[in-house]
């Protein structure tokens, strides 16, 4: 059974406070490296990242030392580095790595040590692999039940809103909206056909941060092209049509503030759904409002039609700050309580 990384992130300190050792298992690009980053800073750890699939035997034992009649390995500086003070090793693509490297991590997982050499009791063990049930897509190797057996084993499915959450810090809005509302163009999840090109999590990224750095954040050529690149054909043509109306999207804080009211009136039903996402993606409901951006929220809450009006209802009611909700209530004469019950008795 797949988790979601929030899942993951509220069990995985458990397991790794046992000293044992986690594997990430799911597909490329979804962002197993990041959350193995990210737990490692909320650790306080560094993280010492290795590819397992570019090591040799010596890359993983160290190099032989004779002192007299006895023969040492002096271990590589990564290993030395996990054994002398607490650090979160992270080993990617152990699942592509040759057979004498992985019996070597066979002896790291199951004790802890290589050739003698004891990690830091301190130090957690992380790894990362694109096998399980999505094996059959990439040329990596199986894992026996032998090996896995040392393992914590997480088969991780993110859900859009686990990256939607990390993306508000980390891909431009433009993105950001396109994915919001246009959901399964975030990656591909059926059959892969070999040599194409398809979007995954990390390639929206790296594209979002090329075209921020390119200042082509627009519909054209030149967008389209750089996004077919990164995403394929059929995502990029996508992106460039929602880039050509994106003058129409409004901004949460347009909204709070009352601005752009002619653009919102226009607004579809879809995109009045992505603007009730992204205050709630945004955590809007969970500070307490001034009067008047509360006043615009009634005042957009009354021009929509059931589902919507519903969607957003849904978003304050549940908010962290009551006042919000009672302030909506009492807003402009009561006028939430009028639209609400026109719904209800619809």
């Amino acid at each position: 059974m797949s988790v979601d990384f929030k899942t993951f992130v509220s069990i995985a300190p458990a397991v790794s406070a046992a000293k044992l050792p986690i594997l990430l298992r799911g597909r490329h690009g979804i962002g197993k490296s990041q959350v193995v980053y990210q737990l490692a800073a909320s650790l306080g750890l560094p993280v010492v990242e290795r590819r397992a699939s570019q090591m040799t035997e010596g890359d993983l034992v160290g190099l032989p030392s004779v002192e007299g009649n006895r023969t040492t390995f002096n271990p590589p500086d990564w290993f030395k580095e996990s054994c002398e003070e607490p650090v979160c090793l992270f080993l990617d693509e152990v699942d592509r790595a040759t057979l004498e490297v992985r019996q070597g991590i066979f002896e790291l997982t199951d004790s802890r040590k290589l050739n003698g050499h004891h990690l830091h009791p301190d130090t957690v063990v992380f790894a990362a692999i694109n096998g399980g049930e999505h094996g059959a897509s990439y040329q990596v190797n199986e894992m026996d039940p032998a090996e896995l057996d040392r393992w914590s084993v997480w088969d991780i499915e993110p859900s859009v809103e686990d990256w939607l959450n990390w993306g508000k810090d980390n891909v431009d809005s433009l993105i950001w909206d396109f994915i919001n509302q246009n959901r399964s163009h975030l990656e591909h999840n059926t059959e892969i056909e070999p040599n194409k090109r398809y979007p995954s999590r990390r390639s929206w990224h790296r594209l979002s941060d090329v075209l921020t750095q390119a200042d082509m954040l627009g519909a054209g050529p030149n967008m389209f092209n750089l996004a077919q690149s990164f995403v394929g054909f059929e995502a990029a043509v996508a992106l460039n049509d929602f880039a050509q109306n994106y003058d129409r999207i409004v901004t949460v804080e347009q909204l709070l503030n009352g601005e752009r009211v002619e653009a919102l009136a226009a607004m579809s039903l879809n995109e009045h759904c992505a603007m009730i996402e992204k205050l709630d993606a945004e955590d809007v409901m969970k500070a307490a409002l001034p009067k008047e951006s509360i006043g615009n929220l009634a005042n957009y809450f009354i021009t929509l039609d059931s589902e919507a009006a519903m969607k957003l209802w849904g978003v304050i009611s549940t908010g962290a700050v009551q006042d919000n909700v009672v302030e909506f209530h009492r807003t402009n004469k009561g006028i939430v309580g009028s639209h609400l019950a026109k719904i209800l008795g619809a």
